[in-house]
């Protein structure tokens, strides 16, 4: 559930502070203090998850009130060169910055955990023997008693 908004001509700096607003918020949310926020990026951002948010109901069947933004990442696009006259013939360089906006949306409650905290207790011996094979390779006898000692718990 992706939505991408290439080259959008303000800089990334500014279309950030935006997108840090909204990260962890669902759709509804986001859109409603969208309308009210006085930035420019607001109005595209706001486009821009409307448009996800459509394609994750068209594409995998979500309902809108579901829907939490998981990322929004704004990157650096093309910066265009430009020249500003300046006095006695000179001139000052410009550069036109531009953002690459990305938007991840996830339904609620669909989140994995970071960390399993049970673990297959057979996968840690063998990684173990594994181990203390590696460190104590001239002493064959106190590895092989090692193993046996993993291998039970």
């Amino acid at each position: 559930m992706k939505a991408f908004l290439k080259n959008y001509r303000q800089s990334p700096r500014k279309v950030r502070l935006v997108a840090s607003l909204l990260k962890g918020k669902t759709v509804a949310q986001a859109i409603v203090e969208l309308d009210h926020l006085a930035k420019r990026a607001g109005e595209p951002i706001q486009k821009l998850l409307i448009s996800a948010a459509a394609n994750a109901k068209s594409n995998f069947g979500f309902e809108k009130e579901n829907l939490v933004v998981k990322e929004l990442r704004v990157d650096k696009g093309i910066v265009m060169k430009r020249m500003m006259p300046a006095a006695m013939g000179s001139g000052h360089k410009i550069n036109k910055r531009t953002s690459h906006i990305t938007v991840l949306l996830e339904e609620k409650g669909s989140a994995k955990p970071k960390h399993q905290h049970k673990k297959d207790a057979n996968m840690l011996g063998k990684k173990k023997i594994v181990v203390e094979e590696k460190v104590v390779k001239e002493k064959k006898v106190v590895a092989k008693k090692v193993a046996k000692k993993v291998v039970k718990k």
